[in-house]
């Protein structure tokens, strides 16, 4: 099982990446995976996403993501939904590229309002690139750092399940309510 996390946020080395690094650990750990996880960090690539064309670190990190089983994609929250960079990125690959591919949505907020973002916004790009997402997105707010292991140890012991019986082509139970109440998704 290959992971790999897509980080969306302008800044580089940003507290969205070093969660979402966690959070792939956490579930990629419960599903019996012990590998560090791949990391597209969009801030390095930036500069070459507008071109016609994309510079060869931007079409590697392209082909390393649609490779990928789980990818688990995190942004922080921008007006009220992922960042245009993660977007830019994104906008390259083609429709069904993600075919193959469990992925993970999460948002970084400060504020809790922003919590469907994850779901209204960032899901339906994922499905629509043909990702499998069979989980509800996280929505983990900037007052929940401090108790990131904790918060992000529960949603894995939540997601684990769905994504391993994902990617051995299971239908995986109905997600519940729980999941979002444990992760900030609902408050």
């Amino acid at each position: 099982m290959s992971v790999l996390v897509l980080v969306g946020n302008p800044r580089p080395k940003s507290r969205t990446l070093q969660i979402a690094l966690q959070a792939a650990e956490a579930v990629a750990g419960r599903a019996g995976h012990a590998g560090e996880p791949d990391v597209v960090d969009l801030s390095e690539l930036a500069s070459g996403l507008l071109g016609a064309a994309p510079p060869p670190e931007v079409q590697d990190a392209l082909d390393r993501v649609a490779q990928a089983d789980v990818l688990v994609v995190a942004s922080p929250t921008y007006k009220a939904t992922y960042t245009g960079l993660l977007k830019a990125f994104l906008d390259r690959l083609p429709g069904g590229a993600l075919a193959s591919t469990v992925a993970l949505p999460l948002l970084v907020m400060g504020d809790p309002k922003h919590s469907l973002a994850v779901e209204v916004h960032l899901r339906p790009l994922l499905v629509e690139l043909g990702a499998t997402v069979p989980t509800p997105g996280l929505a983990f707010l900037e007052a929940q750092v401090p108790d990131a292991a904790e918060v992000l140890g529960a949603w894995a012991d939540l997601v684990a399940p769905q994504v391993s019986a994902a990617l051995a082509g299971i239908t995986p139970p109905p997600s519940t309510t729980a999941l979002a109440n444990t992760a900030g998704g609902a408050r």
